[in-house]
Formats: C-alpha cells, structure tokens, sequence
C-alpha cells in the first residue's frame, strides 16, 4: 500500500475542506437518487461525503486508519447527519460483501494507492450489478500556470518525485480509463472537468495554501529527510507561491480525469 503524500497538516485540509459535490462530483450528480447506498472511499476531512448524505439514502465512508476517518465521523456529527457510518479500510480489500453498494466513488484516491487497477477491481466486487464505480482524479504533468515562475517548476517536480517514491502515481486522471480497463470494466465513461484560480481571492487561497504545504506538510518533511529538498530551497518555493498569487496575470489551471463505470 502506497504513503499519503499529503498527510493531514491544516494547509492540506485547507484544500479539501471547499471540495462538495459541485465542485469535485459534478459528473456523478445525476447518477444519485434518494435511494442510493454509497460507499465513499478516502473521504478525507467528509466534506463531500456529508454531501452526498444530503442527496442519496445512506453513505459509508472509509479511510485508511481512525485517525484520518475522525475527520469526516466528525464533520457528520457537526452536521447533524444520521444517514452514515464510518470504517477503517484498505483500498484493495475491502471487508465488504459482494454487491453491498449501489454507487462507490473515490476523489484524489486512486493516485495515492499501491495498485489502482485492485483497488478498482475491489471497488467493482462490492457494488451492485447495473451500479456505478466513480473515481477522479488529478493529472500533476497537465496542471499549466502563468506566469511561468521557474521555482514552481521545481515544486512540480519535487512532488512528482516524492508521490511515486511513496508508491503512488500523480499523473493519474490520464489513466483511469486505461485502469479501469485493466479492471475489467467494459462500460466505462471517460470524462474530464478542471479547477481553475485566477481571481485574486482565488490566487490568495490557492498560492497561500501552497505557499504553507509546501513547508510544513508531510510532503516538505518528506523532501526534506530524504535530501531531495532543503528547507531554504523550500522557502524559495514559498516564496514563489505568494510572488503568484500577488500577481494581476496569475492563472493556474488543475486538470481531472473521471470516469463512470457501469457494473
């Protein structure tokens, strides 16, 4: 099983804490009723998975120790919400029965798996004939930015390096499909959708999220202890990130691939 390259550092969860169904699962919306059972793999600090509770019958959200699922068990308290539970998990084996789900969905999880093409298998087994599997994910070589700051290039790069060393893949949205595939799905629906920053609130929450991650998160402690950084090469990359965000011209674009596959 692969590292999380993230880890939970509040710059990180800065990021997923404005993911919702809008912004994240907007491809998978129309295939929810109020009667799906769904199963929410890696559902992180719960805000999608509280979501998607205001939308299908039942969720099930798991993560891979207590520790990351008291995030999401804790934001459905907050929220009131009675419709969930909650289970610690490993990707590719799930302890769930056959057929237990109508729709599982993964975000940003399968980048950071061992081996995805299990994982999606697993994903398969426990969902019902005629459900859905759903996964997006990020694709870090066609992420594209101005203007062109040769010390983000260096941060790309950095963390590029450090995922895969972890076991994990950040080019991912590129290769559901063909993952997918391997699978054994035969049904699958490959779309794409992006995030993009360029307002200056968007550049403030975007550049100054980084600017923080990039300093204080697993991944700078990773690059750092494994001599692939040092901190002051780190600094310059912060730096950079707010240099981006105070720019008028910044722009930075995040593209995703998704797909729907069809048990």
């Amino acid at each position: 099983m692969a590292s999380y390259t993230h880890g939970h550092h509040e710059s990180v969860l800065r990021s997923h804490n404005v993911r919702d169904i809008g912004n994240s699962a907007a491809y998978l919306r129309p295939h929810l009723t109020s009667g799906t059972r769904l199963l929410d793999v890696g559902a992180g600090p719960g805000t999608i998975t509280v979501d998607f509770a205001g939308v299908v019958a039942h969720v099930t959200a798991t993560e891979i120790d207590e520790n990351a699922l008291s995030l999401s068990r804790g934001l459905a308290e907050e929220r009131g919400l009675a419709n969930l539970d909650f289970s610690v998990e490993d990707v590719h084996a799930l302890s769930f029965a056959d057929d237990s789900f109508d729709v599982v969905h993964a975000h940003q999880v399968l980048q950071h798996v061992g081996d995805p093409v299990q994982a999606l298998r697993e994903m398969r087994r426990v969902t019902v004939p005629g459900g859905i599997v759903a996964a997006r994910d990020a694709d870090y070589s066609g992420f594209i930015w101005f203007p062109v700051l040769p010390e983000l290039d260096r941060w790309l790069a950095l963390y590029q390096a450090a995922a895969r060393a972890n076991g994990g893949e950040p080019d991912a949205g590129r290769r559901l499909l063909s993952w997918a595939r391997a699978a054994g799905f035969d049904d699958v629906t490959a779309t794409a959708s992006t995030w993009c920053y360029a307002s200056p609130a968007e550049r403030a929450w975007w550049g100054g999220m980084w600017a923080d991650r990039i300093l204080e998160s697993a991944l700078a402690r990773q690059l750092v202890d494994s001599d692939m950084a040092t901190p002051a090469h780190l600094q310059e990359i912060s730096d950079a990130w707010k240099r981006w965000a105070d720019d008028g011209d910044g722009w930075f674009l995040v593209p995703h691939g998704e797909i729907l596959a069809r048990v």
